[in-house]
């Protein structure tokens, strides 16, 4: 099966939350209203420098695609 890369999710015991899920490696779900994040991957061994250019062109990405899957309900 081909996943997109990014997926929105919600929870309704979470009513105030918008999660993004990314599908690739490092697979991670960022809550957008704090911006936490939980890992389902190992990171560690990784080289840290190139682990986190990566994560922030990541999360950048993860808000943007949020964004733009809301500009098309308006």
């Amino acid at each position: 099966m081909n996943l997109p890369k990014f997926l929105l999710a919600d929870n309704s015991q979470f009513p105030e939350d918008i999660f993004v899920l990314h599908t690739e490696f490092p697979r991670f779900v960022i809550n957008l209203k704090d911006d936490e994040i939980e890992w389902f991957e190992d990171l560690s061994g990784e080289n840290e420098e190139d682990i986190a250019n990566e994560l922030s062109s990541l999360i950048e990405q993860a808000s943007q695609f949020y964004d733009d899957e809301m500009s098309q309900y308006e």
